[in-house]
C-alpha cells in the first residue's frame, strides 16, 4: 500500500470510497436517515474532489494498492483533518491508521504542533486510540447525532 497525494484520475474511485464508507460504516451517525445521507454524500463528487485537490492550503491524500483507492484523507495547512474515509472492504487492516499518520506527518511538515478534527460517532474510539482527546462540546454535522471536536499534540518522529 502507498499513501500519496491524490490525482485527478483518482476522483471517481475516491468518491466511491467516501460514499461507501459513509453509507456502510457510519450508520451510528446517519441512522439510515435519507435526508442526512443526502446532505452528507452531496459533496462527494469528482468535480468537488478535484476542487479539494487544488484548494490552497489543503493536502488531499489517498491510500492506494495496485491502483485501487482504499482510503481518502485531507488535512489543511493549519493542521485540521477534514476527511478520513476508508473503504468498507479494507476496514480493520490498518489503512485508516496509516493514512492518519500520513495526514499528521503532512501537518508537521506545514509547521503544526497539533492536529484538530471533528470525529463522527463511528470513528470516536479510533481517534481516541490514536491519541486524540475531546475538545469542547459535541456539534451537529449534517443533522446527524453529533460531531466530536478533538485534537492531538504532534510529536516529530526521528527517522
Amino acid at each position: 500500500m502507498e499513501i500519496r497525494d491524490a490525482r485527478i484520475e483518482d476522483a471517481e474511485a475516491a468518491c466511491l470510497v467516501m460514499k461507501r464508507s459513509i453509507a456502510e460504516l457510519c450508520e451510528a451517525d446517519h441512522k439510515n436517515d435519507s435526508a442526512i445521507l443526502e446532505r452528507w454524500l452531496g459533496n462527494k463528487t469528482p468535480t468537488i474532489f478535484a476542487a479539494w485537490m487544488t484548494q490552497p492550503g489543503n493536502s488531499l491524500l489517498v491510500a492506494a494498492e495496485e491502483n485501487n483507492i482504499l482510503a481518502v484523507g485531507s488535512v489543511t495547512d493549519a493542521g485540521q483533518i477534514t476527511l478520513n474515509y476508508v473503504s468498507p472492504d479494507v476496514r480493520f487492516r490498518g489503512v485508516s491508521r496509516a493514512l492518519l499518520r500520513a495526514l499528521e506527518a503532512r501537518a508537521l511538515e506545514r509547521g503544526n504542533t497539533q492536529c484538530t478534527l471533528t470525529s463522527t460517532e463511528t470513528a470516536l474510539q479510533f481517534y481516541k486510540s490514536n491519541g486524540y482527546t475531546a475538545e469542547g462540546r459535541p456539534v451537529g454535522n449534517f443533522s446527524a447525532s453529533s460531531g466530536y471536536p478533538m485534537s492531538k499534540v504532534l510529536i516529530e518522529h526521528s527517522s
